[in-house]
């Protein structure tokens, strides 16, 4: 009997609040998930969760067994980490990273990371949603700052150009805006924040202070691929990451805007993005996770 299976398979239920949640995090069948449980329960000689077709409660006993074991998986990782040979990193890496990032930036370089550290096997969830560390076996993710929440520990490892930017058709209908409280008479294609709704303000530093221009939004959309394709067909200005932006301003698709040879009487620049590796806890940064961030604080220099 795998004991420590059984145990992680019922803590995955408890912390996922249902058979179904669990089966999903750990990609097994509910029906798999809740033999799992039985067979703790038939082992223990007690009954852990009260079930029935709609609800899922812990009993007494269920409840003291989850406060002495739920620590368990995590003491045996800690175990594992004290007890390795460190000199070479291995084992899976799940990365989460926002969508944009994960398909511009991160696919690019995983060929080279792959090939730099064969033995390490890499997921990575590419999503705007929050993702959760712990529920869903997430080693490290990459955010931005609006992600940032107080249950993570975050590493600056990059600070990446935000460029202001349209179409050559559209600034000639439009004309070319040299200060950011002229967006408030310009199409600004904005990109409405998936996880709350909000939109991401556009901020600039003007003459060395922070400034929040008024837009004008007449294009939102979730997806900053579909706003940087909106801008390359002469829908508006975008403000785009330098890794989305600057091939299509070396094509001549798009046109940066806000910059000295423009002819700005002040001094407006972009607030830049900064980009954070974050872990669940400290103990998180094993080897092949400092691998990974070393990795890519080197590529994104």
């Amino acid at each position: 009997m795998d004991l420590l299976g059984l145990i992680n398979t019922f803590i995955r239920v408890v912390e996922n609040g249902s058979i179904a949640a669990a089966a999903r995090a750990k990609g097994m069948s509910p029906a798999a998930v809740s033999q799992s449980v039985a067979r703790l329960e038939t082992h223990l000689g007690v009954r852990l969760l009260s079930r029935t077709t709609r609800s899922m409660t812990l009993t007494e006993s269920g409840k003291r067994y989850f406060e002495k074991v739920r620590h368990i998986p995590q003491d045996i990782d800690l175990a594992s980490q004290a007890a390795a040979i460190e000199t070479k990193p291995q084992g899976s890496l799940c990365i989460a990273t926002t969508a944009a990032f994960g398909r511009h930036v991160l696919a690019p370089l995983m060929p080279a990371f792959k090939q730099t550290y064969p033995d390490i096997d890499i997921e990575l969830i590419s999503t705007d949603r929050n993702v959760d560390h712990r529920l869903e076996g997430v080693d490290v993710s990459i955010r931005i700052e609006a992600q940032l929440n107080d249950q993570l520990i975050a590493r600056k490892i990059a600070s990446l150009p935000f460029i202001f930017c349209a179409a050559p058709a559209y600034l000639a209908r439009a004309g070319i805006p040299k200060m950011p409280e002229e967006l408030s008479q310009h199409a600004c294609l904005v990109f409405r924040y998936p996880t709350d709704g909000r939109f991401l303000p556009w901020t600039f530093m003007v003459n060395g202070q922070p400034v929040n221009a008024k837009l004008n939004p007449e294009f939102i959309s979730d997806d900053i691929d579909i706003i940087a394709k909106i801008a390359e067909n002469g829908g508006g200005i975008a403000r785009l990451a330098s890794f989305i932006a600057q091939p299509l301003i070396e094509r001549g698709q798009l046109i940066a805007l806000f910059h000295s040879d423009q002819g700005d009487k002040s001094d407006v620049a972009a607030l830049p993005m900064n980009i954070y590796a974050c872990v669940n806890e400290r103990s998180a940064l094993n080897s092949k996770v400092r691998a990974f961030i070393a990795f890519l604080e080197q590529q994104l220099v």
